[in-house]
């Protein structure tokens, strides 16, 4: 079994986390979600995630949403 490796980083001033599953070179882009931004590369592949406004989520349901795919 390969064992992927993510990155996770937290910012408490910002109220901002990112959660990177690759490290290659790439931009972010708009969601469904206003909070939520995907990190992608040239050709769309899906390198990680961000999210605003953490906090706002504590008590209240999962975030839900699908990435996508190239």
């Amino acid at each position: 079994m390969v064992k992927k490796r993510l990155a996770v980083w937290y910012d408490p001033e910002g109220d901002y986390l990112e959660v990177i599953f690759e490290q290659n070179e790439g931009f972010f882009r708009e969601t469904e979600d206003d909070r939520v931004m995907e990190k992608v590369d040239a050709q769309g592949n899906v390198l990680g995630f961000s999210i605003l406004s953490v906090s706002s989520l504590k008590g209240k349901a999962p975030l839900e949403l699908a990435l996508d795919q190239g």
